[in-house]
């Protein structure tokens, strides 16, 4: 599902990374608890999860996490996280979001 560095451009890797991130971790997680803020520890607990199940290493989804907040998507606060406030709408319809949409959402403000 992911490869390697070596295999991919820089900036090809950071942004697979990204959608992996946001589309088995991150958003999964908001419509779990149906808030938009979580925890560190939230995140963790479903990163592990995730991880497993996929046969990703860790060090992957903290790079694709760093880069959602680079790009806008999670805000961060302490150990608090949260989306942006454009894509309140789709966690409170319980609506796919992908990384295309939330990109999309963000960028255009």
């Amino acid at each position: 599902m992911l490869l390697m560095l070596s295999e991919k451009g820089k900036y090809a890797s950071a942004t697979e990374n990204r959608r992996f991130v946001w589309a088995e971790i991150v958003w999964p997680l908001i419509l779990e608890i149906n808030d938009v803020a979580f925890s560190l520890k939230q995140y963790q607990k479903k990163r592990d999860q995730v991880c497993e199940k996929n046969n990703v290493k860790i060090a992957v989804t903290s790079r694709g996490l760093v880069s959602l907040m680079q790009k806008g998507i999670l805000l961060k606060e302490e150990d608090i996280y949260s989306i942006h406030f454009r894509l309140i709408p789709y966690m409170r319809l319980k609506a796919n979001c992908d990384y295309a949409t939330a990109i999309h959402e963000v960028k255009f403000k």
